[in-house]
């Protein structure tokens, strides 16, 4: 990768990024135990059949995946990095499978569930895209079958944005810069590594409630529920963290 190339001039910054292994040192000291709880109260409120099929959009590296499989199901991950889908495939087995796939487009079986976690959606340049993506949930639902958005409060994030920051990990200093512009939020990071300089801009469109009652109308589908936090507490605009949206 040349030095200095600022990737965030790629409309699909996330395919650039994801691919990198600066992006999982960054992001490595993620909450393994907080993701487990998650996983295992939202499956006990889906009350989801034993050995139960689900699709994990986004997967990354495949933590929730893993752990969904090691508590008995049925787990197909997809994202769209082939370096993190290279890292999760050597966890497979005959009820955990992984595989690089564009999750605007629908997968070519149906599931009991359908999970797109971390705030991994609203990432594309073209808003036909945030709706062919729904539409792709939806085609990956079977007629019981229940789909999760996790994706985070906008209401209370953009309020409380911490501009600048720094964080070392594995004696790599990112300097990272967040900000609002556009309907979005960008987050510039700039480090130094092997001498090279690189320099990423992670953009998520801040999506309100009321955007994704509006994208689930247009694609036909029904919200059942919205939860504030990884406990499944109800939604609250002013003081939730989360914005976990159920849906069919």
């Amino acid at each position: 990768m040349p030095p200095t190339e600022n990737k965030s001039k790629k409309e699909n910054w996330y395919s650039s990024w994801f691919n990198t292994p600066y992006y999982h040192i960054l992001y490595k000291d993620r909450d393994d135990k907080e993701a487990k709880f998650f996983m295992d109260t939202l499956t006990n409120y889906l009350n989801l059949p034993e050995e139960a099929s689900i699709l994990d959009v986004a997967c990354g590296k495949g933590r929730h995946s893993i752990y969904l499989n090691s508590i008995g199901y049925n787990v197909t991950g997809i994202d769209i990095s082939e370096e993190s889908i290279a890292h999760a495939n050597k966890f497979e087995n005959p009820m955990l499978h992984f595989e690089v796939h564009d999750m605007c487009q629908p997968y070519h079986k149906t599931f009991d569930a359908v999970f797109n976690l971390f705030t991994s959606f609203g990432y594309f340049k073209n808003e036909e895209d945030n709706l062919n993506a729904l539409k792709a949930f939806k085609a990956n639902l079977n007629e019981t079958g229940f789909g999760v958005i996790d994706f985070l409060n906008i209401r209370k994030v953009i309020p409380n944005l911490t501009s600048n920051m720094q964080k070392t990990v594995e004696g790599i200093t990112f300097h990272i810069h967040k900000y609002v512009e556009d309907g979005y939020i960008f987050k510039n990071i700039k480090f130094t590594a092997e001498g090279e300089n690189f320099e990423f801009t992670e953009r998520v469109k801040s999506l309100t409630l009321n955007d994704f009652e509006a994208y689930f109308e247009e694609a036909d589908m029904y919200l059942l529920d919205v939860f504030g936090d990884y406990k499944l507490k109800k939604f609250d605009e002013k003081e939730s963290d989360r914005m976990i949206l159920i849906f069919k």
